[in-house]
């Protein structure tokens, strides 16, 4: 049965379906098999449901709502003055800044094809002009926006919360310590790449310009303080915190900076719905697609052939995170999170690894993977938004995706890079 499923899931992916329709059908296919028919569809239809209903899944909405905001409004490019105000001036600074501009955006938009837009659009032009190469600016910004899906708020680690029953406060912190470290990576490499090819520096900005840089981003700067103050505070829940910031945004944008009106808020807020119609529909018969794989004992064969079973902690994370990783090469990230994570659920148990740890992993490898050639989704979206061939956005990434999984790699033998900030949060 499993290799129906999954022939028939392929085939309708390579026609060119939506990763929908090959997930619905996928689903229906396996279901049929397993009850010859659909004579208990209700049952299909209650795993549906109860693939949307956990609470905590309201968060995305709200953040794709004021990420959507921030993204048309002054919030994007008052972050990036002040990243360039300070760092511009450096050797391969402007490369720097785009790679600290991305990890700032991320901290109030948890989103990565969002951070593409918002801080590609206008600073490749600019790198283009310094002398860098397309290449390295369309691969810089396409990985660079991974860390987008690891700082808080992480879409992604909020289904994973919602799927694994994890703590979604306590992800949102381990996330913080794998963005930073890929920050400096980044900017590490970009200097070297700045050094040999003799790119030139920017002009030093004054401190006076320093400071009014400072001073126009304090507002945009509230983001991070209502997400990460208001949860480790204890004043807001993951899913409060994502309301605050909805109605944070439309006080900045609408009132404060006037760079929305009444009809920008309407369609941003349609282009939101729609958005998150999409990823609805993708939970929830992706939950109905992991109940049927379970039922039919799928996983534990595909698991219990690879000798998983016998595997240590390390072993496992191997496991893990390469499939993860492989998975994300070909699919929305958001699929493999609610396919996969089921798979692995009782494993994780049985070697009893912190989940939190686990968490963090899988979202830096689906991160990777989403910048990944064949199909990552954010070279397509790199692509839609650059207007450029394909070849030319994949050219310069394999040393960031070397950089990202040699961060993964970290991760899984020094676990504090990630957690030590948790356990001091929640004192464990």
């Amino acid at each position: 049965m499993a290799a129906t499923i999954f022939s028939i899931m392929i085939v309708l992916l390579l026609l060119g379906f939506p990763m929908m329709i090959p997930l619905i059908v996928g689903a229906f296919v396996g279901f049929y098999t397993l009850f010859g028919g659909f004579g208990q569809l209700e049952t299909m239809i209650q795993q549906i449901m109860a693939g949307i209903r956990p609470a905590s899944l309201i968060a995305v909405p709200m953040f794709i709502f004021a990420a959507d905001i921030m993204t048309r409004g002054q919030s994007a490019g008052r972050l990036i003055d002040l990243v360039m105000a300070f760092v511009g001036h450096l050797k391969g600074g402007l490369a720097v800044s785009t790679a600290a501009a991305c990890t700032m955006f991320g901290a109030v938009s948890g989103s990565t094809q969002a951070t593409v837009v918002a801080i590609g659009s206008p600073l490749r032009p600019r790198m283009q002009k310094a002398g860098y190469n397309d290449s390295f600016i369309l691969a810089l910004i396409v990985n660079s926006s991974d860390i987008a899906f690891l700082i808080p708020p992480s879409i992604g680690m909020i289904i994973y919360g919602v799927v694994s029953n994890t703590s979604i406060a306590e992800l949102f912190i381990a996330g913080i310590g794998p963005g930073l470290l890929i920050l400096l990576l980044f900017s590490i490499y970009s200097w070297i790449y700045a050094v040999r090819n003799n790119v030139p520096t920017e002009p030093k900005t004054s401190w006076p310009d320093r400071a009014r840089a400072i001073q126009y981003a304090l507002w945009p700067l509230g983001f991070p303080a209502i997400i990460i103050g208001g949860i480790y505070g204890g004043i807001f829940s993951p899913t409060e915190a994502a309301a605050a910031c909805v109605l944070y945004a439309l006080i900045l944008e609408v009132l404060v900076f006037r760079s929305l009106d009444l009809s920008g808020v309407y369609d941003t807020a349609k282009s939101t719905g729609l958005i998150t119609a999409v990823v609805f529909i993708l939970v929830g018969v992706g939950a109905a697609f992991s109940w049927v794989i379970s039922f039919a004992q799928i996983p534990q064969e595909i698991l219990g052939s690879i000798g998983i079973d016998e595997m240590g902690q390390v072993g496992v994370l191997f496991v893990i995170s390469i499939a993860f990783f492989v998975g994300c090469m070909f699919v929305d990230p958001i699929v493999v999170i609610l396919v996969m994570v089921p798979i692995f659920a009782p494993v994780v148990d049985s070697v009893g690894l912190d989940p939190v740890l686990v968490g963090t992993i899988i979202t830096l490898q689906v991160a990777i993977g989403s910048a990944t050639p064949p199909f990552g989704c954010d070279i397509f979206t790199a692509i839609a938004v650059f207007k450029r061939p394909y070849w030319e956005v994949i050219r310069g990434t394999p040393p960031f995706i070397c950089i990202l999984l040699s961060v993964a790699v970290a991760l899984i033998y020094f676990p504090q890079i990630a957690l030590f900030l948790r356990d001091l949060a929640f004192a464990k």
